[in-house]
């Protein structure tokens, strides 16, 4: 049976696209998170000279991003005023705050569009020409959006608050598919820290996205299976399940 292996949790529900792909063509899915988060501890945030109490808002790309500076600022024995604004890149992000604020929508903004892009947020901000910027990030992230902020005249000051970590594979467990499916650049580097002597040959890698793309290349390996933004299939399952109906593969 060909056995393929998704770097993702394994899905909290029966149906699922992985367990349709298993229907479908009789293969075997399998789930490992090939990364983790873990928080920087108060005393390492230290080292980046940044006290959160200097600025005036927060800008946040994701749920984890709020969970972090919260715990950072507890640890840090900082009191968060509420005076503090939240820029938020989706209303999700934006309402997950009422965990820890008084949530008032005056000081919470995130895209009315329902379109995740920072970009929305700019009229907002160009409001409040004296607002000063914190942007929590992990310690893996890009800078294309500091620099679209910067761009359009507003600066961001990013502080790392937690990292993406290699999560080691059991020693206990084979490591013997057909199909491996990666999502993130980082997932890629987990993959050659567990098996730093692992060679391809006729395993099939499949990539979410152009940075893991580029990210396999680059640690030379073929990408055969390719899904995420500008491609043809949105997603990796549908990618896989493409592939399996033009190819016969031999386990």
């Amino acid at each position: 049976m060909i056995k393929i292996l998704f770097s993702q949790p394994h899905p909290e529900t029966a149906h699922n696209p992985y367990s349709r792909l298993e229907e479908q063509f009789d293969v075997k899915c399998d789930f490992h998170q090939f990364i983790h988060i873990e928080g920087l501890e108060a005393r390492e945030f230290r080292q980046q000279r940044i006290n959160p109490l200097d600025y005036s808002a927060v800008i946040l790309n994701s749920k984890l991003g709020a969970e972090h500076y919260f715990r950072m600022c507890e640890e840090m024995r900082l009191q968060v005023p509420d005076s503090m604004h939240y820029y938020c890149n989706s209303e999700q992000v934006g309402l997950y705050l009422q965990k820890f604020i008084n949530y008032r929508k005056r000081k919470v903004f995130f895209p009315e569009t329902g379109s995740n892009k920072f970009e929305d947020l700019l009229p907002a901000m160009h409001r409040r020409p004296n607002e000063k910027y914190l942007m929590v990030v992990s310690n893996i992230h890009s800078q294309d959006q500091i620099n679209m902020f910067a761009e359009n005249g507003i600066e961001v000051t990013p502080a790392i608050m937690y990292r993406t970590v290699s999560t080691p594979w059991p020693a206990d467990k084979p490591f013997d598919y057909d199909i491996i499916a990666l999502f993130t650049p980082a997932g890629v580097t987990s993959l050659c820290e567990n098996f730093p002597n692992w060679k391809q040959g006729k395993v099939l890698l499949a990539a979410f996205g152009e940075g893991t793309i580029r990210a396999m290349e680059d640690a030379g390996f073929r990408v055969d299976i390719e899904a995420g933004p500008g491609k043809p299939f949105a997603s990796l399952p549908m990618a896989i399940a493409d592939y399996l109906e033009k190819n016969e593969l031999v386990d």
